[in-house]
């Protein structure tokens, strides 16, 4: 693939998204609407395929995680109890000179990120130099460059976030000054006075306007869980430790929204909120810190995207937190969380409520409040993540250059594409024959139009991971071509055999137990 500055390649991925019947803008008829999108058919099908990997790994393989499908709509105090109504809150900046508006903890995030890389410039040219010899951790403590550079992001980032804490936005805005930090727009730092925003929509119940209910379009799924904790517990007699999962959708009046299908208004959540005896929440969240990476590393985008980043300011519920970040096409941001959300949850809707929400421990033979330790991931963000990594522009032996789209095999959005050589001599009648056959077990289409060689192209480009073409010999001999995508090399095997040479690669199930 030719080497593109990350803003070229980030533009390649929206505009391969549309083109190829994966993403829309949300009402482009109309002019579109800002940080909503659509999934294509092509995109809802790789979508529904990477949602399918998530809820076997999280429910159907695990011995004790059930599932949930909470309403969107929940009773107002839920979120007061949560604290979302008094504490769900983004700071925002505005440039004076641009009219351009920022969330300033990621202003400050993104200068600190580009001071780790000078360091980790520092670090590559080092090993460059060095060779076999280089010892980097000795380098990363003792060179005084890297350690100023580190201890510059750093610093940065905990003043910041110390002063949030302390809800003095005051200081956090001095943070920007004294940084220099400027704007990306106009390159000046004439900004604005940082005040909070919270991001949850609210809407009205009732026939009546002056008579109805003020509710809010739920900013995370998981208040469904927590809120049902009895209802399963009791109902599944599920014993500790014990998980709930979720999917579904959640709302942020996000101001500053932007990156693409990275961060919208209207967004996806898978989350598994995993119930413990308190002491060991710890243990509990190494495990799970572990198994995620599994799970991502499993799809195959390649271990070095992945790093974990521990939070410096934790969430109000939380006692240890941390993300774990992918290298999207702007540079390493969240895409998963895990966190320790002690006893916060079920106290406080405990309190709210009246009502006791506590587990009877036959074991210990008492009543107490779980903990809980969360994992948290946004399905659009792993379909960017899965999406842009796996857009790659080949040049071949013949000298023309083919776009290949290598997702992984087992979840792409169409499976097998069947290719009558040419469209008479009865191909077409037996191509539409081994689709038929090949349907009901797979993702499969039918591919007449155009020449083979556009065809296969044409496959490549939406991630099909196999092409099966019915020529001439396929009516004497009952043998078809099957052809890989991402080596195009091509094997002879008979139509009785497709099922099972595909299933040895596009199989969920080979998926999962490369994940556990």
């Amino acid at each position: 693939m030719p080497i593109l500055s990350p803003e070229e390649a980030f533009k390649r991925v929206i505009a391969h998204a549309k083109e190829y019947g994966f993403i829309f803008q949300s009402s482009e008829l109309y002019g579109g609407l800002s940080a909503v999108y659509d999934y294509g058919q092509n995109g809802v099908l790789l979508k529904n395929n990477l949602r399918t990997y998530w809820w076997k790994s999280m429910v159907q393989v695990q011995d004790n995680v059930v599932g949930l499908d909470s309403a969107i709509f929940m009773h107002p105090t839920v979120w007061r109890a949560s604290g979302h109504i008094d504490a769900f809150n983004d700071p925002l900046i505005d440039n004076k000179d641009s009219k351009k508006r920022y969330r300033a903890d990621v202003l400050v995030e993104e200068y600190s990120e580009k001071i780790r890389q000078k360091a980790e410039k520092e670090v590559v040219k080092a090993r460059e130099r060095f060779g076999a010899s280089f010892d980097e951790a000795l380098y990363r403590s003792t060179n005084p460059r890297v350690v100023e550079y580190l201890a510059k992001a750093d610093e940065t980032l905990s003043r910041f976030n110390r002063a949030l804490e302390a809800g003095d936005l005051a200081e956090a805005r001095q943070v920007i000054v004294d940084e220099k930090i400027t704007c990306p727009v106009s390159g000046s730092a004439n900004w604005t006075e940082l005040r909070q925003f919270n991001l949850m929509f609210s809407t009205k119940v009732g026939s009546v306007a002056e008579d109805a209910s003020e509710l809010y379009l739920r900013p995370e799924t998981a208040q469904g869980i927590f809120v049902n904790f009895l209802n399963i517990q009791k109902t599944g007699r599920m014993k500790l430790p014990f998980g709930i999962a979720q999917t579904g959708k959640a709302f942020r009046n996000e101001i500053v929204a932007r990156q693409f299908i990275f961060r919208m208004r209207e967004f996806e959540q898978m989350e598994m909120q995993y119930f413990v005896r308190p002491g060991s929440e710890m243990q509990w969240y190494e495990h799970w810190k572990s198994a995620r990476m599994r799970w991502h590393l499993a799809l195959g985008l390649g271990a070095e995207r992945y790093r974990f980043h521990d939070h410096d300011k934790l969430a109000h519920y939380a006692n240890a937190a941390t993300d774990v970040e992918f290298d999207f096409p702007f540079g390493f941001k969240e895409l998963e969380g895990i966190h320790s959300r002690t006893d916060f949850d079920l106290s406080r809707h405990e309190e709210f409520s009246g009502r006791k929400v506590q587990y009877f421990d036959p074991e210990t033979n008492e009543s107490y409040t779980p903990y809980v330790v969360e994992t948290s991931l946004g399905l659009d963000r792993l379909f960017l993540a899965v999406l842009a990594t796996s857009l790659d522009e080949e040049t071949l032996e013949d000298g023309t250059v083919r776009t290949v789209l290598r997702l992984p095999y087992e979840v792409a959005p169409t499976q097998v594409a069947i290719l009558p050589l040419i469209k008479k001599d009865g191909l077409p009648e037996c191509a539409q024959q081994v689709y038929q056959e090949l349907r009901w077990d797979f993702q499969a289409t039918l591919d007449e139009k155009d020449a083979i060689g556009k065809r296969y192209r044409r496959q490549d480009a939406v991630g099909t991971p196999y092409c099966v073409t019915i020529d001439h010999q396929t009516l004497v001999d009952k043998t078809v071509t099957l052809r890989d995508r991402d080596s195009m090399k091509q094997v002879r095997c008979t139509i009785s055999e497709l099922a099972n040479r595909l299933h040895a690669s596009v199989s969920m199930t080979t998926l999962l137990k490369k994940s556990i």
